[in-house]
């Protein structure tokens, strides 16, 4: 075999070794930007039956209803992305929840011991912007009691979400960082330590020393978008 015929195997052998390791490390770039899609979890029970007339972005007030509701007010901020970190634009959101007292207006709560707040909406539905962008006001909900007949527990603070994008659905709650009942809740504690990552949220303060709203930023992440 000439010189030339192995110098020109070399090239080609180093040339395709370069090419297995430029795939590789391109396949390795794409898997590092996909993000984990946020976990899926139970409706409950007090998705609304009867929808209220006010289902706009501000849950604090109830059109025609005098006063505020009710509880620590929480200013909620998001988006929704795809795997690829690519916005979902008009996907619809639907949120529901407790109010400050871990009451809600559906007929099958039973924690009639806590009250009800008329100034509440307690149901709220925007879509997202062109950059997949929402935004809720609304406030704290209060934890409450689950009447199970062997074992009662309770139900940390926590908020519901059912969110329509393009191509998926994705009913889930969120719940917030440092709330005691985390550790007992029987659904929180049934999601791996990733998992929960996609649903918590760490809630900071507007204005230092102030009576403004908390303030809590959400990415939902849709398997396609």
């Amino acid at each position: 075999m000439s010189d030339s015929m192995t110098t020109r195997r070399g090239a080609l052998k180093a040339a395709a070794c370069a090419a297995a390791a430029l795939l590789t490390a391109s396949a390795s770039a794409r898997a590092q930007q996909q993000r984990r899609p946020t976990v899926a979890d139970i409706m409950g029970p007090f998705y609304p039956i009867v929808r209220p007339l006010d289902e706009d972005a501000d849950l604090t007030r109830v059109a025609g209803q005098p006063g505020v509701a009710q509880g620590r007010v929480l200013d909620l901020r998001g988006r929704v992305l795809d795997t690829l970190g690519h916005p979902v634009a008009g996907a619809r959101i639907e949120v529901w929840q407790a109010n400050t007292h871990g009451r809600y207006a559906h007929a099958s709560d039973t924690n009639v011991t806590a009250p009800l707040d008329p100034a509440f909406q307690g149901f709220a539905r925007q879509r997202t912007d062109t950059e997949g962008r929402f935004r809720f006001l609304t406030v704290i909900p209060g934890a409450y009691p689950v009447p199970d007949p062997e074992s009662p527990w309770l139900r940390t603070r926590h908020i519901h979400f059912d969110i329509r994008g393009q191509h998926d659905r994705l009913v889930t709650q969120i719940y917030f960082a440092g709330e005691p009942l985390n550790d007992t809740d029987r659904l929180y504690q049934a999601l791996t330590p990733a998992e929960r990552d996609t649903v918590t949220l760490d809630l900071r303060h507007a204005v230092a020393g102030a009576p403004a709203p908390l303030i809590g930023e959400w990415t939902v992440v849709l398997a396609s978008g």
